[in-house]
C-alpha cells in the first residue's frame, strides 16, 4: 500500500512537469501509476481514465480523485488532488502577475508557439496506448474514428456519442452472450 507521500509525489511530479492541461498528463499518469510504482494496471488504469472523463469537472483532478481513492480512501484523493493542482496553481499565479510583462515579448511568443506541436504530440501519445489497453483492432478500429468525425465534422455533441457508444456495447455484449 502506498504512502500518502508517495501519492503526492507521484501526483506532483505529473502536475508540474506536464504542459497542455488534462490530456497531456495521460501518458506521466501512465507512468507513474502503471509502469513506475505498479499500483495499477492497463486496464484498471484504462478504466480510470474512462471514469474520469465521464465525471463532470477538471480530468486531471476527477483522475487524482479516482486514483487516490483506489489507493488509499479519501486521505489518498486528498493527497494526490493536492499533488496535482499546487504546481500548476503556483504556475498560473507567477503567470498572471508577469503576464502583462512579457505578453509583447517576441521570444516568450516564439515558446508558446514552439510548446503547442508538442502538446498535441503529448495529447495524440496517449491515444496510441490507451487503443492498445483497450484491445482497439483493425476489426473495431471504425468505433473511435466515426465517434471522432460524428464530434468534429458534424458537431454531435460528445455526451450523445458516449450515450450511443455505451447504449450499442451493450447491445453488442447481450447479442453475443
Amino acid at each position: 500500500m502506498p504512502r500518502y507521500t508517495d501519492i503526492f509525489l507521484s501526483f506532483l511530479r505529473v502536475g508540474t512537469f506536464t504542459i497542455g492541461g488534462g490530456y497531456a498528463m495521460i501518458p506521466l499518469m501512465q507512468r507513474e501509476l502503471v509502469e513506475r510504482h505498479h499500483w495499477l494496471g492497463d486496464e484498471e488504469f484504462l478504466d480510470l481514465v474512462a471514469l474520469s472523463q465521464a465525471m463532470p469537472g477538471v480530468f486531471a483532478v476527477n483522475m487524482a480523485t479516482v486514483v487516490g481513492q483506489r489507493l488509499r480512501g479519501f486521505r489518498g484523493a486528498m493527497a494526490a488532488i493536492v499533488g496535482n493542482i499546487v504546481m500548476p496553481i503556483l504556475f498560473i499565479l507567477l503567470l498572471a502577475i508577469f503576464f502583462r510583462a512579457f505578453r509583447d515579448n517576441v521570444y516568450v511568443s516564439r515558446i508558446f508557439l514552439g510548446l503547442r506541436p508538442a502538446v498535441v504530440a503529448l495529447i495524440a501519445a496517449p491515444v496510441f496506448t490507451l487503443a492498445r489497453s483497450a484491445k482497439v483492432s483493425w476489426r473495431n478500429v471504425w468505433i473511435p474514428i466515426l465517434s471522432a468525425l460524428l464530434i468534429w465534422l458534424f458537431g454531435v455533441n460528445p455526451v450523445l456519442v458516449v450515450l450511443l457508444a455505451a447504449l450499442l456495447g451493450y447491445l453488442y455484449s447481450r447479442i453475443n452472450s
